[in-house]
């Protein structure tokens, strides 16, 4: 590695953007919608279908691989994601704000399954194994970040703006030009200080020939790897019950106590995803980050399977207590979060020592493909779900579908 520059100059704010653009498409989309009267059946079937993107993404990793160097790549799509959110505040304000923002999201979805790509695999191509290990916890601590302040901080401003200019659809438009400024900023940041690993480099003698041979030995190494079966079961189950809680948590707080919800105002939940919330969050990736640094994934993929599952219980005492107390509501999600972000880490962990070996970064891309199939099926029909059984009997329906993950444990193997 050819770059003097401290991994602590890019990494916080290269992961910052990896994630500010996912929850926006993700999960700013679900309350942005919810605000503006959307039901909750569309809301959860379209922006599920936003996962598309980061399930087929792998089908392109080896052009991200071969045509250009990450760094390039990185710097391209942070500047179409900032235009794709100022496309969507422009847009909000007309009639026909559903089809036309929808279209835009899906524009930024795709430059950031791109953005994912790259940015991965720089972070593997820019750090030594010690380092790598060290900064999995800050690296998802910053992408969990980024999601606080899209659903917390953002969220926030939206409620203010609400208020303020009694047109919600105008304040979600100020919203996204705000986001859209974030996103430039950093992305001027990463054009001047992200480092030059001396294996970023253009492959020379690229061909049609030579891309699809590459490709087809990319897919066909992956598939080869040994413990293949498992660790795909592994991949899609581990967040099982979380892709359906996180499609219906916001919409949750948002509804109404008539119709089981908790009836917060949008400026109440952007306050809990974005204090207490992140708060916890930090907490738990770091902790996540040292226990996997000092003694290895091996021994701590059970604790951390638990943890992502376990904490969800938390909504379904939400459900059946309908409790207007804000401490307790806040208190609620700071568990979810912590065992969010102690649970993930490993998750993240094993998808990178999964990849290990000639093709590591579109091995990890195809990786996080399966790992966005697993969050987008059961995503579509958790809306139908939802307001077919009610919240109370669907977020027993999440912990249900938490057990799959501990049936495949046993199976998946870990060797550090």
């Amino acid at each position: 590695m050819t770059t003097k520059k401290s991994p602590w100059n890019w990494i916080p704010t290269l992961y910052f953007a990896e994630g500010l653009p996912y929850v926006a498409v993700m999960t700013l989309s679900v309350i942005m919608y919810k605000r503006l009267d959307v039901s909750n059946t569309d809301i959860a079937l379209y922006t599920s279908w936003l996962y598309f993107p980061w399930v087929i993404k792998p089908l392109w990793s080896p052009f991200v691989d071969l045509i250009k160097t990450k760094r390039w790549w990185i710097w391209i799509m942070q500047v179409l994601i900032g235009g794709g959110m100022a496309g969507i505040a422009f847009i909000l304000p007309g009639d026909f704000f559903f089809q036309a923002t929808l279209a835009f999201f899906w524009v930024m979805a795709f430059c950031s399954a791109t953005h994912d790509i790259a940015a991965d695999g720089f972070y593997m191509l820019g750090l030594n194994e010690e380092q790598q290990a060290f900064f999995i916890g800050i690296r998802n601590t910053c992408y969990r970040i980024a999601m606080i302040t899209g659903q917390g901080l953002l969220v926030m401003l939206a409620g203010w703006l609400e208020k303020s200019t009694g047109h919600i659809p105008m304040a979600w438009s100020l919203v996204f030009f705000v986001m859209a400024g974030i996103f430039i900023a950093l992305a001027l940041w990463h054009k001047f200080i992200l480092p030059k690993p001396s294996s970023d480099k253009l492959r020379s003698g690229v061909t049609i020939h030579s891309i699809w041979k590459e490709f087809v030995q990319t897919f066909s190494s992956f598939f080869s790897k040994k413990g293949i079966i498992p660790a795909l079961l592994f991949m899609l189950t581990y967040r099982l019950g979380e892709s359906q809680l996180v499609k219906l948590a916001s919409p949750f707080l948002l509804d109404q106590p008539e119709i089981g919800g908790l009836g917060l105002s949008t400026g109440q939940v952007g306050f809990v995803y974005g204090t207490i919330g992140v708060i916890a969050l930090l907490l738990g990736g770091i902790a996540g980050g040292i226990a996997i640094s000092k003694h290895g994934l091996k021994r701590w993929i059970w604790p951390m399977a638990l943890a992502i599952s376990l904490p969800n219980l938390v909504y379904l005492y939400l459900a059946y207590a309908q409790t207007d107390n804000f401490a307790i509501i806040n208190t609620c999600v700071a568990i979810e979060q912590f065992g969010y972000g102690f649970g993930f880490t490993g998750y993240t962990m094993y998808l990178m020592l999964f990849a290990e070996g000639e093709y590591k970064t579109s091995h990890y891309a195809i990786s996080t493909g399966f790992m966005a199939l697993g969050m987008m099926v059961p995503g579509m029909i958790s809306g139908w779900i939802q307001e077919c059984i009610g919240y109370q009997h669907f977020f027993i329906w999440v912990m249900l579908c938490c057990i799959p993950l501990f049936l495949v444990l046993p199976f998946i193997r870990i060797n550090k």
